[in-house]
């Protein structure tokens, strides 16, 4: 089989190389030249583990390739992913203007029959929407190719979406055709053989999953740390109400560790869409309003405890912990560390903050406004207090001792909860988490 994917994002470059890596014959299409001659060259534009010696081997072995030009890509493409970007407009709804225009370019170019699938994400009719592109290209073209569209939605997560997709929960897809169902489902086939389950269904459904299975885990998110924020107020412990709830299993123990918000480049966006597409509709989505508005307050609760704890924060200097929106990824799209950041900027702070992999991202988001530390010992030398924003691993067990002697008072703000209270307390560490009476 011949596959073309467009776009060489987060999406698109993981699905192109992780089907190279079963043997397909990809072709990897990007506007930018500069992104191709990298990938060309082995230089890939995200950080995702295990993600670069894939492509590497599947390069080197020629099953995956690069281009910029999409018009001789598409011809005898079997599938064509169409994954670029969907930004959020002012309103929250997605920007399809990259999704429609590649759309354009394939009904332009193809010229045997194919499957177009959307693997970005997009809203409910977006693939209807697709299919008038295509038809009107090859209308313009006065040719009568036939085609099909299918909606194939990525269930990605950053920092292990390699092993998603090679060894998925599911694979959704929805088709309008059993020819297309018949092709996609070869194309799926070495990574069903060890159970992992193909789900077709129609296309609406299949693009509305997507947003669904977002919104729940947003919830999810958003809800316990309302909890959280109770539990504090009430002298509860939020981490044993975890435990608690947890081992329900109607409920389970994922996305429910309270936290400083959800951040990254699908919830926050996800959760937008589907409200503004439910408003267009005349429909309401009165929980997942409520979830956007905990989040968007949930982003200021680290910052609000350390404003409370000093009488003022002009001149006052915060070493910080985590810069992209969760551990392993570089990612800072949302991440609650900036709004934090620009709170204690516009107090009158000075920060200092380390990322294992994001300083670079954060760079290019928070420019020189802030100081960056070598490493994370370095980022403690004469702060005030250490605000904990991403919960990278190697954050877990620091040497407390030279903590102590590298902070100017001995002051936790931890807004990942990833040390223990108890610990804390022997260390003679004041600390102050998520859903917890502060501890001094």
């Amino acid at each position: 089989m011949k596959i073309v994917v467009v776009g060489t994002g987060y999406v698109g470059l993981v699905t192109g190389t992780c089907l190279a890596e079963v043997g397909i014959d990809v072709i990897c299409v990007d506007v930018d030249q500069r992104k191709i001659e990298n990938l060309k060259k082995g230089i890939l534009p995200i950080y995702e583990p295990g993600l670069d010696k894939l492509v590497h081997r599947n390069y080197e072995k020629g099953r995956l390739r690069f281009s910029t030009n999409l018009s001789e890509s598409i011809k005898g493409a079997d599938v064509a992913f169409i994954a670029v970007g969907t930004p959020p407009g002012e309103d929250g709804s997605a920007d399809l203007q990259y999704v429609l225009a590649v759309a354009r370019e394939i009904g332009e170019n193809m010229n045997d029959y194919g499957v177009i699938v959307t693997k970005s994400t997009v809203p409910v009719g977006t693939a209807a929407k697709v299919r008038t592109e295509i038809q009107k290209a090859l209308e313009k073209r006065d040719r009568a190719i036939e085609f099909d569209v299918a909606s194939n939605p990525e269930f990605l997560k950053e920092g292990a979406a390699v092993n998603d997709f090679m060894k998925p929960d599911r694979i959704v897809i929805g088709v309008s055709s059993e020819r297309a169902q018949k092709v996609l489902d070869k194309l799926y086939h070495p990574f069903t053989l060890n159970g992992h389950p193909v789900i077709f269904m129609d296309i609406p459904s299949a693009e509305m999953t997507k947003y669904a299975a977002n919104a729940m885990l947003a919830t999810k998110i958003s809800f316990m740390n309302d909890i959280a924020n109770l539990c504090e107020i009430m002298g509860a412990d939020v981490n044993l109400v975890r435990r608690g709830i947890g081992s329900d299993p109607r409920i389970g123990n994922k996305f429910i560790y309270p936290g400083i918000g959800y951040g990254g480049s699908c919830f926050p966006k996800d959760v937008k869409a589907l409200i503004r597409t439910a408003r267009e509709n005349g429909h309401e989505m009165r929980i997942l309003q409520s979830v956007e508005d905990v989040n968007e307050d949930q982003k200021s609760v680290l910052f609000n405890k350390v404003k409370k704890h000093f009488s003022g924060l002009e001149g006052k200097h915060f070493a910080v912990w985590g810069l992209s929106f969760k551990p392993n990824t570089d990612d800072m799209r949302e991440a609650p560390s900036v709004v934090i950041i620009n709170q204690l900027l516009e107090a009158g702070a000075t920060v200092t903050a380390y990322d294992p992999v994001a300083m670079e991202e954060a760079k290019h988001t928070l420019g020189n406004r802030i100081n960056y530390a070598k490493d994370e010992f370095s980022a403690l030398d004469g702060a005030d207090a250490l605000l904990v924003v991403t919960e990278w691993n190697e954050f877990r067990i620091p040497d407390f001792k030279d903590l102590k002697e590298r902070l100017k008072n001995p002051l936790i703000f931890d807004g990942r909860n990833i040390f223990d209270k108890d610990e804390m307390k022997r260390q003679e560490i004041e600390y102050h988490c998520i859903g917890l009476k502060t501890q001094e």
